[in-house]
């Protein structure tokens, strides 16, 4: 499968968006994916990933999101289920119904808090591929996760048809897209699943990124790696000095978070007048502090993208 023919080289891990009382607000969540899709900052779409905050939807809540998603897109752009969880089951479970709404791929992260063995890992996403015809991105994230797939076993899990690519958190590792294309002999594909290591992945045979930082400047993203894939390697370097201190924003004033949905979701407040900054707990909605620093730190580098053009 030739993934950038199918999903492109930029895919945007959708944010969630809530009403005050922290229920979903779906009628904003379809105005976000027209907002995305509309300014051309992605390729494709993902539903239900770490930036729309699964880990705190309920199954018909991801479900739900999943048909109205769908609805509002249709076939214009490619759908891309998160379909992660912990138990197998029920992963499959999610899995079924993307499939059965017409989604294209599902992302199913490596399971968390239980630390499976990487055997485990294996069984995990083997029954979870033989129960559906959509192709599977493997999401690793060892950041969170606190467990992460070997290039072995993704090598293994590389021969089952429909396993096609991994997302990986490399800031971890920042050599295991090499290691995950050649124990794989290149069957498997890798998108970086950092904004901060885009160029890094790219660099060793990477084709794109699952990017939250896509919502507000997906067209610098794809500024940068068309330049480094034409041969315009300082023109992408600038692209991602620019783009450096937007990521690092998303982390807010005091820069110790570890999770930047807020911030991204702050970040997308700012530029598209959606109301979509609160987060549901125990992440915290930002502060006006925060508000004001990622607004700046966008400004400046629209500023400087600007001069670049």
């Amino acid at each position: 499968m030739d993934l950038v023919k199918e999903f492109g080289r930029i895919l945007v891990p959708m944010i969630t968006p809530f009403n005050e009382d922290y229920s979903v607000d779906y009628q904003t969540a379809r105005k976000v994916a027209r907002y995305i899709i509309d300014n051309k900052y992605c390729d494709s779409i993902i539903v239900s990933g770490t930036t729309g905050e699964f880990h705190s939807l309920s199954f018909d809540e991801r479900v739900k999101l999943f048909e109205e998603i769908k609805d509002e897109m249709g076939n214009e752009v490619p759908l891309i289920a998160g379909t992660g969880a912990v138990y197998t089951k029920e992963a499959i479970k999610l899995t079924k119904e993307a499939e059965r709404l017409g989604y294209k791929a599902a992302m199913v992260i490596v399971p968390y808090y239980c630390h499976p063995t990487q055997e485990g890992i294996y069984q995990h996403f083997k029954e979870i591929a033989e129960n559906t015809s959509l192709p599977i991105i493997i999401y690793n994230i060892p950041l969170f996760v606190n467990e992460s797939i070997s290039p072995e076993t993704a090598a293994r899990l590389s021969e089952i048809e429909n396993i096609v690519a991994v997302k990986d958190e490399a800031g971890i590792n920042p050599l295991q897209t090499m290691e995950f294309i050649k124990k794989s002999g290149g069957k498997l594909t890798v998108y970086s699943g950092d904004d901060i290591m885009i160029l890094q992945v790219i660099q060793q045979g990477g084709i794109g990124v699952v990017s939250g930082g896509a919502h507000v400047v997906g067209d610098m993203i794809r500024d940068l790696i068309d330049s480094f894939l034409s041969g315009k390697v300082e023109r992408s370097r600038k692209l991602f000095e620019i783009l450096y201190d937007v990521f690092k924003s998303f982390f807010g004033v005091s820069d110790s978070r570890v999770n930047p949905t807020p911030g991204v979701k702050m970040a997308l407040e700012v530029v598209s007048g959606l109301r979509v900054s609160t987060a549901r707990p125990p992440l915290l909605t930002y502060t006006k502090e925060d508000r004001e620093f990622i607004s700046k730190a966008l400004k400046i580098a629209r500023k400087e993208y600007q001069k670049l053009s």
